[in-house]
């Protein structure tokens, strides 16, 4: 019989997690998404992202490699950065 898997055990914390935010490119942009995550987690150390214009350069990618403690402090992030004016896609 196979063991049923939940979505609470598929993450182990705390852990380095990698959340990919995508929006307009602007000047703005990658500053506001750092403060956004600081808010929920001030240790968050910003040399931790990793920053892609897409091909136009209309839009960049932000890969933040967050330090989490749980899964209620990721869904509160995922939460923060959604809700955003400024973030088109949180992955």
């Amino acid at each position: 019989m196979a063991e049923n898997i939940t979505e609470e055990n598929l993450l182990e914390f705390p852990c380095d997690f990698p959340i990919k935010v995508m929006g307009e490119t602007s000047d703005a942009f990658a500053a506001t998404m750092v403060e956004v995550i600081k808010a929920i987690d001030p240790t968050f150390d910003a040399t931790k992202v990793d920053m892609r214009a897409s091909t136009g350069s209309r839009f960049i990618s932000l890969t933040c490699t967050v330090h989490a403690t749980s899964r209620a402090q990721l869904d509160d992030i995922y939460r923060a950065l959604t809700s955003h004016p400024l973030s088109k896609y949180v992955l």
